[in-house]
């Protein structure tokens, strides 16, 4: 096994983590949570189910963006494969997004739950919400751009 297939593997497993874990919340546990909980308890499963997760997203974004720069270095100068600059761009634009949600709406979330302050909790999930829809849809076009780039050259 050469060093170039070990990072793509840890760059693939950080993006089926994140990719996978956003698509799974939005679409499955989303309107799950929605049909069977009323305010108050899901806002405080999803507080439960974001700390978990993040934490895991961290982990996924490192391994994304460590073997993601490295297999970028490793290219000499004109021989990036197609699509490389467009999933860079978009893979660095869903960190920024992903950062300001752990770092802006979530700890409202968490303030509010822990106040019982279940309208600004719903104001807070909502952005989160909106948030992970924009990642979800991004990393999705993200994943076009590795696989089909070559197309777009």
């Amino acid at each position: 096994m050469n060093l170039h297939s070990l990072l793509l593997f840890l760059h693939l497993v950080g993006v089926v983590v994140w990719i996978g874990g956003m698509f799974f919340a939005y679409v499955c546990l989303r309107p799950t949570i929605v049909e069977l909980f009323e305010p108050p308890q899901r806002l405080q499963l999803w507080r439960g189910v974001f700390g978990r997760f993040f934490v895991w997203v961290w982990w996924a974004v490192a391994l994304i963006a460590a073997s993601g720069m490295t297999m970028f270095g490793q290219y000499g100068a004109g021989a990036t494969p197609p699509g490389s600059h467009l999933m860079l761009t978009s893979g660095m634009l869903m960190i920024v997004i992903y950062v300001y949600v752990t770092s802006v709406p979530y700890p409202t979330l968490c303030r509010a739950v822990d106040a019982g302050d279940w309208k600004a909790g719903g104001a807070a999930l909502n952005r989160i919400r909106q948030m992970v829809g924009s990642n979800l849809l991004l990393g999705l076009l993200t994943l076009g751009f590795a696989t089909l780039g070559r197309y777009l050259a």
